[in-house]
């Protein structure tokens, strides 16, 4: 009878035990559209390494600007060239992988003057990428499944909350529209403080890069870990990634070895119940030093 009642408790144990090591495990996001020499849409998402890929960028929009997409050397949007992506999308969303418009980026002319001026945005990706419908939508009729933050200009920084609100109310029209975003981890971000105290982000991918104070390095790992606590612990989102380089080449600094990430890195942020897993810049550096294939199973 003893061993009876062993048996179900052994099977309990063993049932937690693996929703624990499911709990831990992180996915691999990644941005596309910045470099032609890095492959297709279809191939990036067909490789296997992610689970989110951030189409880049949307760098034009608000205050009165017609809104412009660049995808480098991919295609033209101006001449409809970019709109062929829609089979590429709906594969690797058939495939499980979220497909994002990152809007914003480094360079490029956007800004929001007003809560009406963001609420105009809001419709326009809403109508030309999200579930509405408009004539000229500039990747195709393909569904995106949300929009990616990666706003690193400050001007009209207070608007940009009323521009993740009026997005996130349109997912009560059907399709959840995702909203993610891409801070800089000196804490608070800039640029993206009063759209992330709304508490709607689903996944945000801090970038670890290019900000020495917060980098993570082995003679100073307490920068990067206080950095990601503060982080995790101020901010209302479903999950965290650490934002990092592909390679040396992707940012001034902040790319971590990838053994360093194996071994120093990701047994401290798994730590936290809001891991996810890892976002990297970008698919072509990705690409050319094998960042993702050599770390995706200890993500």
């Amino acid at each position: 009878m003893m061993s009876l009642k062993v048996c179900p408790i052994a099977l309990i144990l063993s049932i937690i035990f693996s929703l624990f090591l499911i709990s831990e495990c992180g996915i691999i996001a990644v941005y596309w559209g910045q470099n032609a020499r890095e492959g297709t849409l279809s191939d990036t998402c067909s490789s296997g390494l992610y689970k989110i890929v951030n189409i880049a960028f949307l760098p034009t929009f608000g205050n009165g600007q017609t809104p412009k997409l660049n995808l480098a050397g991919h295609c033209d949007p101006s001449s409809g060239g970019c709109q062929k992506l829609s089979s590429s999308i709906r594969q690797c969303q058939s495939q499980g992988i979220k497909v994002m418009l990152s809007i914003g980026g480094g360079a490029g002319s956007y800004s929001l003057s007003s809560d009406n001026d963001a609420r105009q945005v809001a419709n326009y990706l809403w109508n030309n990428f999200l579930g509405g419908k408009s004539n000229s939508r500039p990747l195709g009729e393909a569904v995106l499944d949300g929009i990616d933050f990666d706003i690193e200009h400050e001007q009209g920084q207070s608007y940009y909350a009323t521009l993740a609100r009026a997005l996130s109310d349109y997912s009560k029209q059907g399709k959840k529209v995702y909203l993610t975003a891409a801070p800089q981890c000196p804490f608070p971000d800039r640029s993206l403080n009063t759209a992330l105290s709304t508490g709607l982000f689903d996944y945000v991918w801090i970038q670890f890069y290019n900000n020495p104070p917060c980098e993570y390095t082995s003679s100073s790992p307490n920068n990067f870990k206080n950095s990601w606590n503060k982080w995790t612990s101020s901010i209302k989102a479903n999950q965290f990634f650490v934002g990092l380089p592909a390679s040396t080449a992707a940012a001034g600094n902040g790319y971590v070895p990838k053994q360093v990430l194996i071994s120093e890195v990701l047994p401290f942020v798994k730590g936290s119940s809001k891991y996810g897993g890892i976002m990297l810049y970008d698919r072509y550096n990705d690409k050319q030093n094998g960042y993702s294939s050599a770390v995706k199973g200890s993500v």
